[in-house]
């Protein structure tokens, strides 16, 4: 079992999955019947938490992840890949 390096997870990377946190315990609140934002129109409440959730979800989809110490190192040696691209000395 890979062990997590929760000491090399940058900032974007907790942003990211505490926003999904919010945005889903949110939505169970909201299918649970109880009303965690200040809307007074349901229709309204369900359409703002499905697109926080939506969003939440395609950004935590999108972007890499690294919570391992394996996925950490391979992220700097991508760094580095394509830093020496840029500067022509990759081939």
């Amino acid at each position: 079992m890979k062990k997590f390096n929760l000491k090399g997870v940058t900032t974007a990377t907790w942003v990211r999955t505490g926003v999904l946190v919010v945005a889903l315990v949110n939505q169970g609140l909201t299918i649970a019947g109880k009303n965690p934002l200040p809307f007074n129109d349901a229709q309204t409440e369900q359409t703002v938490t499905f697109v926080v959730t939506a969003i939440s979800a395609a950004l935590a989809g999108w972007k890499n992840q690294s919570f391992t110490n394996a996925a950490q190192s391979a992220d700097v040696q991508l760094k580095m890949v394509k830093t020496k691209k840029k500067q022509g000395d990759y081939r």
